[in-house]
C-alpha cells in the first residue's frame, strides 16, 4: 500500500490530481450557472492517460441528470464561468465541457472518455452522491470516484481503486458503455491548458451576452 500511494502521488503531482483548494461558490451563483442537458441521463468517466508511459494520471466523473456536474476529485480544473464547491464542477454546458477535455488533453497525457445511459434515478443517486463528498484529499481522485460508483444502483461491482486505468478498464466491463480518446498536442504543461480554456469561455460569455 505504501508503493501504491507514493505512486499516486507522483501521479498527482503531473496530472493536476493534487487536492489544491478551491474556491467555494454560494448557493445563488451555482443556481444562476445550473445546466441540464436536453439528452438522456448519463455518466460519464474521464481517464488522463501518459501518452508515453500509458499510466493514469487522473479520474473525474460527469454526471447529467437533473443538471450536468462534473466531480473532480483534487481536480485542478479552474474557469471563471465554473462555480464550484469542494469538487463539483456546475453549470457543464457543451462548451465548458470541451474546455474541461481540452485543458487535461496535451503533448504529455490524452482523455480517456467513456460513457454510459443510466436512468434518472441513478444519476440522481450519482449527483447526491458527488454533492456530499466533500473535498478529496490528493492522489485519491480515482479512489473516491470508484467509492461513489460502487454506491450507484446497478454499478455494485465496481471495486474500489487507486488506480486510474484499472477504474477505466472495470467501467468499460458494462453493458452499453461508449468509449473515446480526446487528444491534443499543444504544451504539456497543464496550467497553459487551464488558462487558455478560462480565457476561451470568458470570450464566449462575453458574446453571448451581447
Amino acid at each position: 500500500m505504501f508503493r501504491l500511494l507514493i505512486a499516486c502521488l507522483l501521479a498527482a503531482t503531473v496530472s493536476g490530481c493534487a487536492g489544491s483548494q478551491r474556491p467555494q461558490a454560494d448557493q445563488s451563483e451555482i443556481a444562476a450557472r445550473s445546466y441540464r442537458d436536453p439528452g438522456p441521463s448519463t455518466l460519464t468517466l474521464y481517464t488522463m492517460i501518459n501518452t508515453r508511459t500509458g499510466s493514469g494520471a487522473h479520474t473525474s466523473l460527469m454526471i447529467s441528470g437533473s443538471e450536468r456536474v462534473i466531480f473532480d476529485p483534487a481536480g485542478s480544473f479552474r474557469a471563471d464561468v465554473v462555480p464550484i464547491r469542494n469538487d463539483v464542477l456546475y453549470g457543464i454546458t457543451p462548451n465548458v465541457e470541451r474546455a474541461y477535455r481540452s485543458s487535461h488533453a496535451r503533448e504529455s497525457h490524452y482523455a480517456r472518455i467513456q460513457t454510459i445511459e443510466v436512468t434518472p434515478q441513478q444519476a440522481e443517486v450519482a449527483l447526491q452522491l458527488a454533492k456530499q463528498m466533500g473535498p478529496v484529499a490528493g492522489a485519491f481522485c480515482t479512489n473516491s470516484t470508484s467509492q461513489l460508483l460502487q454506491q450507484v444502483p446497478g454499478f455494485g461491482q465496481i471495486n474500489t481503486t487507486f488506480y486510474p486505468v484499472n477504474l477505466s478498464e472495470q467501467f468499460a466491463d458494462l453493458p452499453g458503455v461508449q468509449t473515446a480518446e480526446y487528444r491534443e498536442n499543444d504544451d504539456s504543461d497543464l496550467q497553459t491548458g487551464l488558462a487558455f480554456n478560462n480565457a476561451r469561455l470568458n470570450q464566449l460569455e462575453a458574446v453571448s451576452t451581447q
